[in-house]
């Protein structure tokens, strides 16, 4: 098998000055939302690859990523300066394991992202998946400023589309916002903040959590669902928590 498949950008989306969605027609094998692909592009003579989780649903196309613009860094850095009908490079097989299912059941699935981290969760919540398999879904999407909470219009269309089971919580922990929590995720699960606005209770015996995006919010919110009773879950040995870390 080819270590590449060549796509075609269709075009990219630029939220603010750093985040930008990249889409793209390519050839891949059948994956499951959340999984990850490489793109590739050629810089000074050598292939730079980087993966990107999967952001558009399986059945959907064209393939969407969601990506931070890194001035300096040598991928994203001519990664922003692709238009419509380049070519671009893809790995033909996505891979990972956050994907609905690898978690076990409950009757709650709370989708936890900070920045880029929420769009493998779109992609999942484009399926039918978490629909079928719980009641209710809340999304946390933590972000800086009100110009990074991006995908507004689709998550607005999951709450149209699931009024009595999905839960939108939005972060903003730079500025003032009058619909956005304030602060950071971890601080308001301990105080029972985020409980309150989700009007769902987070717990062990009836919940599973996926946590995308900073290292050090999956990391510190694991703390406190640890002391809550929650552990990480393993196939082995399963559990409430599922996460991967973004950089």
């Amino acid at each position: 098998m080819a270590v590449w498949n060549t796509g075609k950008v269709i075009g990219q989306k630029q939220w603010n000055d750093r985040l930008f969605s990249l889409f793209v027609e390519a050839e891949i094998e059948p994956y499951e939302a959340g999984q990850f692909a490489k793109l590739g592009l050629e810089v000074d003579g050598e292939i730079i690859g980087r993966p990107y989780s999967l952001v558009n649903a399986p059945d959907r196309r064209p393939l969407e990523f969601y990506y931070i613009h890194v001035p300096d860094g040598p991928f994203t850095s001519q990664l922003v300066k692709l238009q419509q009908g380049d070519d671009i490079l893809i790995s033909p097989r996505a891979n990972g394991f956050m994907v609905l299912d690898e978690v076990p059941p409950a009757k709650h699935l709370w989708l936890v992202a900070t920045g880029t981290g929420v769009g493998p969760f779109l992609a999942m919540l484009d399926t039918q998946k978490p629909w079928q398999r719980f009641e209710k879904v809340v999304l946390v999407y933590a972000v800086r400023t009100h110009s990074e909470l991006s995908y507004q219009e689709r998550i607005a269309n999951l709450q149209t589309l699931h009024p009595e089971r999905f839960t939108y919580v939005p972060f903003i922990s730079r500025e003032v916002s009058s619909f956005a929590m304030p602060g950071r995720i971890p601080d308001a699960i301990v105080d029972n903040r985020l409980e309150a606005r989700a009007g769902l209770l987070l717990a062990a015996e009836d919940s599973q959590v996926m946590m995308c995006g900073n290292p050090q919010m999956v990391e510190d919110t694991m703390k406190v669902l640890v002391d809550r009773g929650f552990k990480k879950h393993r196939r082995k040995d399963p559990g409430q928590i599922t996460v991967e870390s973004y950089w």
